[in-house]
Parts: C-alpha cells; structure tokens; sequence
C-alpha cells in the first residue's frame, strides 16, 4: 500500500528511532506490573541522574537532595515536585547541555495561559509516536490508515496549502472550520475513514450534528480518538449513535508525553515505559522517563485524576495501571450572538499571535453572556500590538462576538486552577 511506504519512508528520515521503541513497547506491553515498575525505577535513578550532571536548573534544585536514597519508585516524593511556572521561566536552563542528532521544536497549547517551547530529543519524540503507535494497534489500528483529523485551525493560505499537502501524504483529512457546510463535506469523508481523532468536544459536536441531520452514518470506523479534552460521559451516547463506536481517550501533553491510553476494554493504562505518574490530592505529577533533552521529572500537570487500584486488573490482560478518571482539560464552547464555537479557537488565536510577533501572551478569557468575551492579558502590552491582538480576534469570530481586552491584569482561577477559558453560561 502506497500510504504505508510513505509512512515508513517518513519515518525513516524523521524517526529513525521509531521502529525500534514500538518492538519494544509491543513487548513490554506482555511484562508483569513488578517487571514494569522495576524498569521504571531504573529509568527514573537514570534520568535524575542525568539531569543533575547537564542541567544547571535541576542542579541547583536538588542540591539539597541526597538521590542515593532513591531505592524505591515511593522514594522519588524525595525529590521536589515541579511547577508550570518553573517550567516557564527557566526553559533555558532545564535545557540539558548534551549534544543531539537531531531535535524537534514542541510548543504547549497554553490551556492554562501560558504557553511553553522547547526542544524534544528525536529518541523521545519516536518513543512518544511509538506510544501513540502501540496504543492504536490495541484497536487494530495503522497510523497509515485513512483518518480525519480535528485540528489544525488556520486563516493562513499558505498554512492551509502546507497542510494539506501534509495531509495528502499521511491519508489524512481535517476540518479548517466549524461551520455546518464543513462539517458536512467532513462528515461525508468519514465514510472511507478506519479511524477518527482530535479535540473530543469538536468530534462530539460534529457527532450532534450527524445525527440531527439524519446523515449517513460511517461503516468502516475502528477507532473515534478523543485528546487533548476531557471525554464527558454525556458525549458517548451521541457519538456512539453517529459513528457506531464509543470515544476512546488518549491522554497526554507536549511536554510529559504521552500518559495513558485506552484499550479496546474501556481502560486508560498508563503508558509505564515512557512515564512514571504519581495522584497527590487527586493531583497529577508526571516523570518523563524517555525526555533527555528537556527533563521533566516530578512535574505538576495541573490536571486532576483518579489512579485504579494496584490490584485491579483489565479483561485485555495487560498489567499497565489505569487511571480510573481525568477531570482536567475541559473543553468549553464559545457562545457568540448567533453561532456557538469551540474553546480552542482562543489557542489559535494566540497560537498565530505567537508566530507571527515572536510573543507569548499568558492569557485568559472570560464569558459572562452570549456574544461577549473579555479578554484578560496578564503581560503589558503596546497599542500596535493590541491592534493586531483585536485583528486576530475578529478572523476568528467576525462580527459575532463584542470584546474588551484588559492588558497588564492578574488572570482569575476556576475551582482552584488556572484556566485559560472560564465561561459561567451553561447552556
């Protein structure tokens, strides 16, 4: 198959460590829970190991911290945990001093308002991919089979043509607006799809919208993936009505990777090769245990969770830890004066600010009524900027939402965290 050559060709050239992290996921997915957690605690005496001897940040924070008293995966609460805003302010010196083939630049949505860039080691991005890679395969799945993709908001030309080329090559097709007349020229391509994925409130809305309309429903679907928002309960019966097949989560971010992913029996396990993850106060702390180039160890998410019991166990067989719930990243919509609109929109919208002034806004954004959002900017900004800021804002909304921007404003948080949306409309 064409598609699959490219696949591999890409792979190749961009990953060439890809290959071997996926046999060697498919193998370890067989391991008992006491050889997973052996292999965690090695990795993770590996990597602290690592970031204190080429990282000044890490350095600098464990100095008090005797590291030979980690014998134990309990042990690493020793180590101090972690904050975005650590996170944000020292990138530079997080940064490891080791020399790389090859790096990839990742940039964080900035869920929380704030938004984060650093460079990924090419073994830890193909770990990452192989991770996804994996859990595919437990749905009978090929990432070079024909998919749609619900992501990829762009005005640009140019982005949409490069984009599409991208596409074109990965079998792939994805939405670039969330208006009726596109979602139905999406839906009608679904038909040819073995799976779907993207943000699960834009795949529950599209599902909505299937069956209201009547439409025809996609027979060859394998896999709806959900990301990067929280699943509600209340999505599944609409889009197992509209696709035949209930939302499966894939549960991560840009910089812990990939946490946990879905079985074909309902169970988010969490990918225990490539993370070590710790619920404190029904909070998550992340380890990376692959990211040598940006260590992440001990790192507070900012999403809340509830972890399975040790000795529950998956009907699929695989002995990895489930996380039993994910309350954070919820995905909101945007209510203007006559059409609604997903939250993510405001990622674009500074996502585009970012690229183009080289700035990166901490931002949040409120809605009290329909039509209206008030835009809280915690950084001070120039006039010329704001005008590009209100320009950016009116692409995406046109005349159907009024707006105010308050610059140089403390952002507000929703039930003790920090959102980077908080609407009180419940319809």
């Amino acid at each position: 198959m064409i598609y699959k050559f490219i696949y591999f060709l890409g792979q190749t050239f961009r990953n060439p460590s890809l290959r071997k992290n996926y046999q060697f996921l498919k193998t370890t997915e067989n391991w008992s829970l006491e050889q997973l957690e052996e292999y965690q605690l090695k990795k993770i005496r590996e990597i602290i190991k690592l970031a204190i001897e080429n990282s000044t940040f890490y350095r600098d924070k464990y100095a008090k911290v005797n590291t030979q008293e980690i014998k134990s995966l309990d042990d690493l609460k020793l180590i101090p945990v972690l904050t975005k805003e650590e996170l944000i302010e020292n990138v530079n010196e997080i940064h490891t001093n080791l020399k790389f083939r090859k790096q990839f630049l990742a940039t964080t949505s900035g869920t929380s308002g704030q938004s984060l860039k650093f460079y990924r080691n090419e073994e830890a991005d193909s770990f990452n991919r192989a991770s996804i890679q994996r859990g595919y395969s437990w749905h009978n799945v090929n990432p070079w089979d024909r998919n749609g993709y619900f992501w990829g908001f762009n005005f640009s030309f140019i982005s949409k043509i490069k984009n599409k080329l991208l596409d074109k090559l990965q079998n792939r097709f994805r939405i670039f607006s969330f208006e009726d007349e596109s979602l139905k020229s999406f839906i009608k391509k679904t038909k040819n799809a073995t799976y779907i994925q993207g943000y699960s409130s834009m795949i529950y809305q599209t599902a909505v919208l299937i069956n209201k309309l009547n439409l025809e429903k996609p027979k060859n679907l394998k896999l709806v993936k959900g990301t990067s928002e929280k699943i509600f309960d209340s999505y599944q019966k609409e889009i197992k009505k509209a696709f035949g097949l209930k939302m499966v989560s894939e549960y991560g971010a840009t910089e812990a990777g990939i946490i946990g992913f879905e079985c074909n029996k309902g169970n988010i396990h969490i990918n225990m090769e490539g993370v070590y993850v710790e619920e404190v106060n029904n909070e998550i702390l992340v380890t990376n245990l692959q990211l040598t180039s940006f260590p992440i160890i001990r790192y507070k998410l900012g999403d809340y969770i509830s972890l399975a019991p040790r000795n529950e166990k998956c009907t699929c067989g695989k002995k990895h830890l489930i996380i039993k719930e994910i309350t954070g990243r919820v995905g909101e919509n945007i209510y203007g004066k006559e059409n609604m609109y997903p939250s993510l929109y405001l990622y674009y919208i500074f996502k585009n600010i970012s690229k183009k002034e080289n700035i990166n806004l901490n931002y949040q954004v409120l809605q009290e009524e329909k039509g209206k959002l008030v835009f809280l900017i915690q950084n001070q900004i120039e006039a010329e900027l704001q005008q590009k800021l209100c320009k950016e804002i009116k692409r995406h909304f046109k005349d159907d939402i009024e707006f105010e921007i308050k610059t140089d404003t403390e952002l507000k948080k929703s039930n003790g965290k920090l959102k980077n949306f908080i609407s009180i409309i419940n319809e």
